[in-house]
C-alpha cells in the first residue's frame, strides 16, 4: 500500500520533529518520568476532599493513585480483585476506585483500548502519531490538530516513546491534567486553570 505525497510530508514532519517542552502554561509534575513496570493502562479521577485530578494506573503489579498535581502516589492495591483487576473485564473498560475514590467507577484507556479526553475546553489539543510504527509521538497542539508550520509555533512534540510502548494519552475532564502513559512509566503535565482567548 503506497502513501501520497501529502501523507509523506506529514511522516517526515513528525519524523523531523524533535522532542521538546510543553509550552507554557503547561508544567512536568516530576523532573521525570513516574516508572511503573507492566502498566497497562490510565484513567482519571476527582479527589473529593481537594478537587484535585487524579491519576488511577492500571499494571500488571495491581493498581495505584497519584495525584496529578504532585506526582505522590497517594493509594495502593497490589491485590485488586481478579475478576476486575483489569479494564477489559467490564463492557465500558472501567475498574473500581479504591483509596479516597472507592465506590467509584473509573474509565481505562491503553492496552484493552478505550478513549480519554483528547481536546480540552480551551482547544488544546491531543495527538499521538506513529511515523515510525511502532514508536508513538504525543502531539500537543493549540491549532485543533492541522499540525501546520514548524514545532514550537502551534504544536509540540512533548514525548517520544521509542523506549517502551505507547499505552494512552489524554487530559484530564477538567483540562488542567495531561497524561502520557508508556508500558513502563508514567508522564504527567499540569496548569493552573482554563484559559479562553478572545
Amino acid at each position: 500500500m503506497s502513501i501520497t505525497e501529502y501523507q509523506q510530508k506529514l511522516r517526515e514532519r513528525y519524523l523531523a520533529a524533535p522532542v521538546m517542552r510543553a509550552p507554557e502554561p503547561w508544567q512536568p509534575v516530576l523532573d521525570r518520568r513516574t516508572p511503573i513496570g507492566g502498566l497497562l493502562g490510565i484513567g482519571f479521577a476527582v479527589h473529593p476532599d481537594s478537587g484535585h485530578d487524579l491519576v488511577m494506573v492500571v499494571s500488571n503489579d495491581g493498581h495505584g493513585l497519584f495525584d496529578a498535581a504532585t506526582g505522590e502516589k497517594i493509594a495502593r492495591d497490589r491485590d485488586p480483585d481478579l475478576d476486575t483487576s483489569t479494564p477489559d473485564a467490564s463492557p465500558d473498560l472501567s475498574c473500581p476506585g479504591f483509596g479516597p475514590i472507592a465506590g467509584s467507577r473509573v474509565h481505562i484507556a491503553g492496552l484493552f483500548g478505550g478513549g480519554l479526553h483528547s481536546t480540552t475546553p480551551d482547544a488544546w489539543t491531543l495527538d499521538v502519531v506513529h511515523p515510525d510504527w511502532p514508536h508513538g509521538r504525543v502531539i500537543l497542539s493549540v491549532d485543533g490538530g492541522a499540525h501546520e508550520g514548524p514545532p514550537g509555533g502551534t504544536w509540540w512534540h512533548v514525548l517520544h516513546s521509542r523506549y517502551s510502548e505507547f499505552r494512552a494519552a489524554c487530559f484530564s475532564p477538567s483540562g488542567l491534567t495531561l497524561a502520557v502513559a508508556t508500558s513502563s512509566d508514567l508522564t504527567l503535565w499540569v496548569r493552573p486553570g482554563l484559559h479562553f482567548g478572545g
